[in-house]
């Protein structure tokens, strides 16, 4: 996000010297640390530490849980119903890191869904940057660059080996429900959205003022710990377990917040859904209409309540593709699913459009939907331009049912 921010105590030059204050003569150097991508090519922010941010005291390896995929095979369309995967008792010992179910990934993207009523640990994700969809509850996260409280429709967007940890707000009725896309690169607002310097341009559906920012600089005593405690922090990072995926606990002697100033353009921020001004036409408007965020080869979407075609014979819902290049995965978060009837998904589900399939809407769709001028709905689409594999939660909470929804009589296809 090339979008210059400065916060805390920097010196005036970069790379200079920056030390503690002190009243016997200068102070100790603050530890400079460079977080940067690409190789020193791309955007990045300097950090200063009180401690040495390559120390570690004690090292070990972790478990990350369950990251075996399996193919779509036979090719099907699924409905996945995720709210079927935690159960009360397990919401109340699910954390927003190690709680995570893995849903559907393939090479370059990882979708996963955690209900949470634990504090996770101090974690950052050494493969890629992670882009988490708040679907309900409250909480805050805590970064190195400063803190963040979270809510229903945020987007938190988290650049890879960003230390932070999530801590949700307890709540039985609404406990802190997360949609988790995680990258193998990096995650950004779409290149044809931005100017050749990174700008947020006119034709835009949202701005800079729409970003939340972290408040901060954060330190440990700023939330009330001790800055000398030994701090376990969990490491996602590349390695030979499934997905080419592992993971490492570094003990590091002393608290992860100890960053007393950093500046640049490289950092955590978080978008709400309700600040997307959606992009309508005349006749039905394709999915990059929809488009918030892109990675590596995949998009992401955000359907939201909108005004819809308005041609004299216009057709609401959409015709019938065959994306030939991607598969397509809709998150349903909120909004009146009628023209879906027969179908069984609701908010909470999951479809997966696979590429080779046509899809679109299902028998009765299209009369019904004409002469409706607004869809009052909310969901968060993911486009991939290589073939997803079900994990074991897609796995769990397939409905085994959705692929023949289209030959059932009454019912809707995607938006």
């Amino acid at each position: 996000m090339a979008h210059y921010l400065a916060m805390g105590s920097i010196p005036p030059k970069r790379h200079t010297q920056h030390r503690r204050p002190s009243r016997r003569g200068p102070g100790e150097l603050y530890y400079e640390e460079l977080m940067g991508e690409e190789g020193f090519s791309s955007d990045s922010s300097l950090l200063y530490h009180r401690g040495i941010p390559s120390a570690i005291a004690g090292s070990r390896e972790w478990a990350v849980g369950d990251l075996t995929t399996m193919p779509n095979h036979p090719l099907l369309p699924r409905h996945l119903t995720l709210h079927d995967l935690f159960d009360d008792k397990a919401i109340r010992a699910t954390d927003a890191v190690t709680g995570r179910r893995l849903v559907l990934g393939n090479g370059d993207v990882r979708i996963s869904y955690a209900v949470t009523g634990e504090d996770s640990p101090w974690y950052k994700n050494g493969i890629g940057d992670e882009c988490v969809y708040v679907e309900r509850g409250q909480g805050s996260v805590q970064t190195v660059f400063g803190s963040f409280e979270v809510g229903e429709g945020d987007y938190v967007i988290i650049p890879r080996a960003t230390i932070h940890r999530w801590l949700p707000k307890r709540s039985r009725k609404n406990p802190l429900r997360l949609y988790v896309i995680e990258g193998a690169g990096h995650i950004a607002p779409p290149k044809r959205f931005l100017s050749r310097y990174g700008q947020l341009l006119e034709h835009a559906p949202y701005c800079e003022r729409d970003l939340r920012l972290p408040e901060g600089p954060l330190l440990a005593e700023d939330i009330g710990e001790d800055p000398a405690t030994a701090t376990n922090v969990y490491i996602k990072h590349r390695g030979n377990g499934p997905g080419g995926i592992v993971g490492t606990v570094h003990t590091l002697p002393h608290h992860p917040l100890d960053v007393v100033g950093w500046d640049g353009c490289l950092y955590p921020y978080v978008f709400n859904v309700a600040d997307y001004e959606p992009i309508t036409g005349r006749v039905h408007q394709p999915p990059p209409a929809h488009q918030v965020f892109e990675g590596q080869n995949f998009v992401v979407c955000n359907f939201v309540p909108r005004k819809v075609d308005y041609h004299p014979l216009s057709i609401p819902v959409p015709y019938y593709h065959s994306n030939v290049d991607s598969d397509e995965v809709m998150f349903y978060v909120d909004g009146d699913y009628e023209a879906r009837k027969g179908s069984g998904i609701g908010k909470g589900s999951i479809s997966l459009h696979p590429g080779g399939h046509p899809h679109g809407p299902q028998p009765g769709a299209m009369e019904r939907s004409i002469g409706v001028h607004y869809f009052d709905e909310l969901a968060v689409m993911v486009d991939t331009f290589r073939p997803l594999e079900l994990g074991e939660a897609g796995r769990a909470c397939d409905d085994g049912a959705y692929a023949g929804s289209w030959t059932r009589g009454e019912g809707a296809g995607d938006r």
